[in-house]
């Protein structure tokens, strides 16, 4: 079981992407697993995506997400723990980063596909991006 982040998913998605090699790379990996989003990353890459390619490719992506991936939606109780981390970070965590966290640690999921170097702050977790 792993999380995914945005950044994966948009550069597997847009072709001019500067991680689009790597997101193709990781394919095989992502698609062995139980892959786990938060809605807000289903709305990051929605919006990314929309911009670049279009409504209808933003559509696909999201069908892609509930057809193949646990989407988790958050509680109260979920965002102010998401909070706490991004305080706990002093905003250098996005509070969709913050979510993702939290959700790592309330799963037991230590591995997190994204090529977003800020989760590299967070101890007892593995970025995995390539």
């Amino acid at each position: 079981m792993i999380m995914v982040d945005s950044s994966y998913f948009i550069g597997l998605i847009d072709q001019r992407d500067k991680w689009h090699k790597n997101a193709v790379n990781l394919k095989d990996y992502i698609g062995k697993e139980k892959k786990n989003v938060t809605d807000l990353i289903i709305s990051e890459v929605l919006t990314v995506i929309g911009k670049r390619k279009g409504g209808k490719e933003g559509h696909i992506l999201y069908q892609y997400f509930k057809d193949n991936c646990k989407i988790l939606y958050p509680t109260e109780e979920d965002i102010d723990n998401a909070e706490s981390i991004y305080l706990k970070y002093n905003g250098k965590l996005s509070l969709a980063d913050s979510l993702t966290i939290h959700y790592m640690n309330k799963l037991s999921i230590q591995a997190i596909v994204s090529f977003d170097s800020d989760f590299d702050k967070v101890d007892n977790i593995m970025r995995v991006s390539e």
